[in-house]
């Protein structure tokens, strides 16, 4: 009898199935990572301060009555554009209209005395050719026609300043411009040469800053740009007219004026960020860098740079330490690397020894400027 004959060719396929199985499998390689990447341009430090100041106007002027009185009418409004010559605001004129009227009738009073002190002294002139007068008499009727007359032109000119001071209790700008402030009310009592309204002229706006001492001399020196708040992103350039010299009394600051270099319109009463940078003398050159560049390498400053992948979209990442050679408002200012090289800008945080990172021309920066924003 015949033993059974088994095939051995489905066990080996399962046997290999099952080894096949059990074998590790060789892990996919990993995707390169896009980073944000930054030049380094190196070039000497700078020095930038910044102040906050207020957009005013070079030409202002306070405006008064020239006259007290009791306010009839009020003409004048902040914000209010008016020209040369406008009605601001009228005082009650009544006593000033009365005190007109008597001056005119002392002139009328002092002119008819003067025409009969002039009579008599002629009159007497010609007495004299016969002997009838003394020589006294006459110099006395001369006397008094030369009193008489002075007395009548200084009633003219009393009427004179009487109608002036008529004139006076309407208020009238003194220049085109603007209203920047107005300190009166109708009905309100004012007296002789009291400021009520502040005229400002729009065509001549300068940023008034005021500038500690400590900061004068390199502030003398630096060039200058600004930017209003109302929009950060639209900055021009402005030059240094005015440098008090002396300090305030309280603050210890200097009020320092500067003035647009191309003709600009700028609001009155803005608030305005001044820039003044100025190139440091001597030290190291230094490139300034995103804050969000800089990490640590055993407790000191450092920074991810990009190693290899010249000409090729991906490359790796070591962390090289660096020297700090000063801060501003979000950037770092460092030393000791190599010209153009390119660091990590952002996402340092997720970065490590080793890891391959692509270099897309959308991941990579601008070069890293050395000026102040």
């Amino acid at each position: 009898m015949n033993s059974p004959r088994f095939s051995h060719a489905p066990l080996a396929v399962l046997v290999a199935a099952a080894l096949s199985a059990c074998a590790p499998q060789k892990p996919a390689p990993e995707a390169a990572r896009p980073v944000r990447t930054v030049e380094l341009r190196f070039d000497n430090a700078r020095d930038t301060n910044r102040y906050v100041g207020t957009v005013q106007a070079r030409h202002e002027v306070d405006q008064a009555f020239r006259v007290g009185g009791k306010v009839a009418s009020r003409k004048a409004e902040v914000g209010q554009a008016v020209r040369e010559g406008d009605v601001l605001g009228v005082l009650d004129d009544t006593d000033y209209r009365l005190a007109e009227a008597a001056a005119r009738e002392q002139l009328v009073a002092a002119q008819t005395q003067a025409r009969q002190a002039e009579s008599d002294r002629r009159r007497l002139q010609a007495l004299k050719a016969d002997g009838s007068v003394s020589a006294a008499d006459e110099e006395r009727a001369t006397s008094e026609a030369s009193k008489a007359r002075a007395a009548a032109e200084a009633a003219a000119k009393q009427l004179e300043l009487a109608s002036n001071r008529l004139k006076y209790t309407v208020l009238r700008a003194s220049r085109t411009g603007v209203v920047t402030q107005v300190r009166f009310e109708a009905g309100q009592v004012l007296g002789e040469g009291q400021p009520i309204v502040s005229i400002a002229a729009e065509a001549e706006p300068e940023i008034v800053v005021d500038v500690p001492e400590d900061q004068v001399t390199a502030f003398r020196a630096a060039r200058f740009s600004a930017y209003l708040a109302s929009a950060p992103e639209q900055g021009f350039e402005v030059v240094l007219r005015e440098l008090s010299p002396q300090a305030a009394a309280q603050t210890r600051t200097y009020r320092a004026r500067l003035k647009p270099v191309a003709g600009r319109r700028l609001p009155l009463g803005a608030t305005a960020t001044l820039v003044a940078e100025r190139a440091s003398s001597g030290g190291p050159s230094v490139a300034a860098i995103p804050a969000t560049a800089l990490t640590q390498l055993n407790g000191e400053p450092a920074l991810w740079v990009v190693r290899g992948g010249a000409g090729e979209p991906a490359a790796s990442v070591e962390l090289v330490p660096v020297a700090v050679q000063g801060y501003r408002n979000d950037e770092v200012l460092v030393s000791g690397l190599p010209e153009g090289q390119l660091i990590v800008a952002a996402g340092v945080h997720k970065m490590a020894p080793g890891l391959r990172v692509a270099l897309s021309d959308a991941a990579r920066g601008e070069p890293v400027k050395q000026a102040a924003r």
